[in-house]
């Protein structure tokens, strides 16, 4: 192969990454927006008004008032009608069925978004063997990703009027686990490389930058407990908490690890506390990276000051508001945007020249 032939190569397996790496910025973005869309549909307590699970047979929506009943009926049949929404009519049923009808047929779209141009990558030959791995990983976390859907709504159809926070915890956690992966696979690619450099001169900070961007997913931990168990229309002040700045019922259950995971007002102050470490530990770092010698770190840098910054207090105020659904969607919203800010970070300065 000649000097010419191996440039042309080379510049067309650059631009090949290139429009994989934005088809994956594109995934990522859907992602965001399936993550909006399932705050919302928790927060207007519409997660448990579809009781099938029919793959892509329940993407067609009910078109007449005989298939509205049948599934009305069969809503009637569920722990939250009965102790909860017994007092609905069909036209309200059909409020709350829309916002998860649309959060599942998102989730199939971005199947399909993914698995389309996925295929016609393939089939062209523009997925290179060490990117394949990383594309089926994306595949497979999507996949599960349903399943576990399907497995939180489930806990909530047999003995309980709602779905268990600890598999609601588990289902947007996955997701921003995928996004993640999803993320850092685009900017590698849009980087135009499939590996690290060198370990740069500021490896300790790099180090430091992706364990900020961890501890964010544990942070979006703690807040799917919150959201899971209501804790956050309880003790809605800020700083203190019913006066004081440790809630006093914050140990009153048995064991007392027990607390961590079923206490609404331990719960509420762990997120409460984790929280503004992040905030401190971000900025620090963004203290540290704001003269950084490559812009391409300097950029992400201060966008994640400003996500962390915003998130913070966006929280303040969905706390004070008593979880609107406008403010809690946004703030389940910021941590996407303030993880992907993060992550961004991250991989800016372990690629930083």
């Amino acid at each position: 192969m000649t000097a010419a032939a191996d440039t042309a190569f080379a510049s067309d397996r650059t631009a090949h990454r290139r429009q994989i790496g934005r088809w994956l910025l594109v995934c990522s973005a859907a992602i965001f927006v399936m993550v909006v869309i399932g705050g919302i549909t928790r927060l207007t307590e519409s997660g448990l008004s579809m009781v099938e699970w029919r793959a892509f047979l329940d993407a067609v929506p009910p078109m007449s008032d005989a298939a509205w009943q049948r599934l009305f009926d069969l809503y009637r049949q569920t722990p939250e009608f009965q102790h909860k929404n017994f007092w609905m009519t069909l036209s309200d049923f059909q409020t709350i069925f829309w916002w998860e009808y649309i959060h599942r047929l998102w989730g199939r779209g971005l199947g399909l978004l993914f698995l389309i141009p996925f295929v016609w990558f393939l089939v062209k030959g523009r997925i290179e063997r060490p990117l394949l791995p990383a594309l089926l990983l994306m595949f497979v976390l999507g996949a599960v990703q349903g399943g576990i859907g399907w497995w939180m709504v489930k806990s909530g159809l047999v003995d309980r009027p709602d779905v268990s926070h600890y598999r609601l915890a588990v289902h947007l956690t996955v997701a921003f686990i995928l996004h993640g992966v999803v993320l850092w696979t685009a900017l590698d690619l849009i980087r135009g490389r499939l590996a690290p450099t060198a370990r740069p001169a500021g490896s300790r900070l790099a180090g430091w930058s992706l364990a900020l961007a961890l501890w964010i997913l544990f942070v979006v931990v703690t807040g799917a407990f919150v959201a899971g168990t209501d804790a956050g229309r309880a003790y809605n002040s800020f700083p203190l908490m019913d006066g004081h700045l440790v809630p006093e019922a914050y140990g009153v259950l048995t064991p007392y690890w027990l607390n961590l995971l079923e206490n609404t007002a331990a719960i509420q102050f762990n997120h409460r506390l984790v929280a503004t470490l992040t905030l401190l530990a971000a900025l620090v770092l963004w203290w540290k990276l704001r003269r950084h010698a490559d812009p391409a770190v300097r950029l992400p840098a201060n966008l994640l000051a400003l996500a962390v910054a915003g998130q913070y207090l966006l929280g303040i105020m969905t706390l004070l508001a008593h979880v609107p659904v406008s403010l809690g969607a946004a703030h389940q919203g910021g941590a996407f945007l303030l993880f992907t800010a993060a992550l961004w970070t991250a991989h800016a300065v372990r690629r930083s020249r």
